[in-house]
């Protein structure tokens, strides 16, 4: 019998008795104390009822707060790793594990959806991984949640380039609007413009459905994942059965380009050179030569996963490598794979 049912019938049954009751003690010369203790032996008697019609007081979910981290991170050795995750998928052998295990598969290259349906083949998909590879510039790590390959993937390409379309205005909005002739507004004026062209880029490279994706989260039982890391085109399968729920998961797979350790990749962005008067020219000395090309490589930062992040605020940085699952997160309904 549900709760609410043995409750409704506690009252039915218990509460007109329970009013008979403390009528006939309020007319009494001690109704005082004993309407006290009629209350109390009567919230007593409820809350017991509860507790017992629910089957005890509800259990906390011991997961919360708990990460659980599958792949790589900078510093990190990859062929180490590859050799790490080929073990661990070899111990699987022979084990049943139900409905089968995640693991993060790592591609040798960029591919298109199209070519990644060839790859995934009959494995359950949960999240692809993808990044637009302009030369020498870092742009922003994706994942894409997908049931069906390629059709998901190519739906969510489709939502990626419209915010980086929505990117790349908001860029070109504050360089315009951004005043001032001095040094500090000319340098941000160009990164401003830079984050435009490179937001631009990667929409352009999204509608095309480029060859930009390079991993996957997939389940499946061991004897699969083992036919996976033989297929064409397929690095490593990293199987991880401690996974439980995606959601707190962070998967942080290598890039093609990275071969020998994890680092971010190379960041050449021109700054543009300064501008000077004329009335300035004729005073000044010899002319400040322009400013050479910067290698930035920032520090990975990793998050949780999150849904698609708003337009980026104002920074002196164009585009930030983050190795995770966080740096964008094209929504959908219904995340888990079908195995």
């Amino acid at each position: 019998m549900r709760a609410g049912d043995l409750l409704r019938k506690l009252d039915q049954r218990l509460l007109p008795r329970l009013a008979a009751t403390v009528t006939r003690l309020g007319h009494g010369p001690s109704r005082t104390p004993l309407l006290g203790w009629v209350a109390m032996l009567s919230c007593a008697t409820v809350l017991a009822t509860a507790v017992l019609a629910t089957g005890g007081p509800p259990v906390p979910d011991r997961t919360v707060g708990e990460v659980t981290r599958v792949g790589v991170v900078e510093g990190d050795s990859i062929p180490r790793y590859e050799a790490a995750a080929a073990a661990d998928l070899a111990a699987l052998a022979g084990r049943s594990l139900g409905d089968g295990t995640y693991a993060l598969v790592s591609l040798n290259e960029y591919l298109t959806p199209a070519r990644l349906a060839a790859v995934v083949g009959d494995v359950g998909v949960a999240v692809v991984f993808g990044r637009v590879p302009l030369p020498e510039r870092q742009t922003e790590i994706v994942r894409i949640p997908a049931q069906r390959v390629p059709e998901d993937v190519t739906a969510g390409m489709v939502k990626l380039a419209e915010r980086k379309e929505r990117e790349a205005a908001d860029y070109r909005a504050r360089a315009t609007a951004l005043g001032g002739g001095g040094p500090e507004e000319r340098e941000l004026r160009g990164l401003y413009l830079s984050g435009a062209q490179v937001a631009a880029a990667e929409a352009a490279a999204y509608r095309s459905e480029c060859a930009c994706l390079y991993a996957l989260v997939v389940r499946a039982e061991p004897t699969k994942l083992r036919g996976v890391a033989a297929r064409s085109g397929v690095r490593v399968v990293d199987p991880a059965p401690e996974v439980q729920r995606l959601e707190r998961t962070v998967f942080t797979p290598p890039l093609p380009e990275q071969r020998d350790v994890v680092r971010p990749p190379v960041d050449r962005t021109a700054t543009p050179a300064p501008t000077v008067s004329p009335t300035a020219a004729a005073t000044a000395g010899p002319p400040t030569p322009a400013p050479t090309v910067a290698d930035r490589s920032p520090v990975p930062e990793v998050t949780d996963s999150s849904p698609s992040p708003a337009p980026p605020s104002p920074a002196l940085s164009t585009s930030t490598w983050t190795p995770s699952t966080s740096a964008d997160m094209v929504e959908d309904d219904d995340p888990e794979p079908t195995p």
